[in-house]
């Protein structure tokens, strides 16, 4: 009986830690994402800037793109459904932009609408050697057929605070990110692949 009297305390604070563990995760995927996605960023600057590609070595858009919907977030849904988005980014620090890079990429499998502008978007992320898929939560605004994905002051623990705006017209992005070590802009396309 002694035992079981000593175990129940500890059994709580398990408990405890557990589930505050599994809202901290929820709540902060999108710093997580954040950071590899700067990491990443950080690896590709060791490589060489980036050239044009030859114009015949270019791909023509995919003939398969079904027409957008015109209801602004039945649109930005059918864009972050099973898509991928491919472009470029350069640091912006005290004002000045760095050199531009390829290498921004990201696979989105969907997003969720929540409540009012509070969406969570489910992104494919590749860990060491896991592929994870992260709910990530976030704020969405729509000026007719643009959407803009808003990330505010988001804390990580010994990891800074992010803030980041994305533009998203037709199947383009443009944004922007912040953290106290500058910053950066990206853009790109998206492409939705079939099944």
């Amino acid at each position: 009986m002694c035992k079981r009297a000593l175990l129940k305390p500890i059994n709580t604070a398990i408990h405890i830690l557990y589930h505050a563990m599994k809202v901290t995760l929820v709540r902060f995927c999108i710093p997580i994402i954040v950071i590899t996605w700067l990491g990443a960023r950080e690896q590709a600057s060791a490589q060489a800037p980036v050239t044009e590609p030859p114009k015949d070595a270019r791909k023509p858009p995919p003939a398969a793109n079904k027409p957008l919907p015109s209801d602004p977030e039945e649109r930005f849904k059918m864009l972050f459904t099973n898509a991928t988005l491919s472009g470029r980014w350069a640091r912006l620090k005290d004002g000045v932009l760095g050199e531009e890079r390829a290498g921004d990429n990201y696979t989105i499998l969907s997003v969720v609408k929540r409540d009012g502008e509070n969406w969570t978007v489910n992104a494919k992320m590749k860990y060491r050697d896991k592929e994870l898929i992260l709910p990530v939560p976030v704020r969405m605004k729509f000026a007719g057929d643009t959407a803009v994905l808003i990330v505010e002051d988001l804390g990580i623990p010994a990891g800074g605070t992010y803030t980041a705006r994305l533009l998203i017209f037709e199947r383009t992005y443009s944004g922007t990110w912040k953290d106290q070590r500058g910053g950066g802009m990206l853009y790109g396309t998206i492409a939705n692949q079939t099944e």
